[in-house]
């Protein structure tokens, strides 16, 4: 099985060493997104529900730019700045997946090594 870096029309490209999208097979892996502006790379403050909220709008553009969707992501990795944001993180969270065909998870405290970045969330996908 041999990976393949996944261009995305309209997203610019990272500046740093590491690619938005790598399929192999079937399986998508996405870097964890943020809550950034993929067209320009910029990061956008905002609270912890924003974040959230930008951060999985990303991903499902990402993974629509590989045509799939949402549904197809099989494990999702939430790294958080603040445990006591969690139950705010999942109420967005399940606005986006269908009750009981949710992925697998992991949500974790993990402190970004950017300011202002209070979530990134990873995933995989297998389409």
């Amino acid at each position: 099985m041999k990976k393949r870096v996944m261009i995305i029309p309209g997203i610019t490209r990272p500046d740093l060493p590491f690619n938005h999208v790598v399929r192999a097979g079937r399986f998508l892996f996405l870097t964890s997104q943020l809550s950034s502006d993929l067209k320009t790379g910029e990061i956008k403050s905002g609270t912890i529900v924003e974040q959230t909220r930008q951060a999985l709008d990303n991903i499902k553009f990402l993974l629509e730019g590989c045509g799939a969707t949402i549904d197809d992501i099989v494990k999702v990795v939430i790294y958080m700045r603040n445990l006591k944001d969690f139950d705010k993180v999942n109420e967005v969270y399940c606005e986006y997946f269908t009750k009981g065909d949710e992925p697998a998870r992991v949500a974790m405290q993990a402190i970004s090594p950017l300011d202002g970045v209070d979530i990134e969330i990873e995933v995989i996908a297998f389409k």
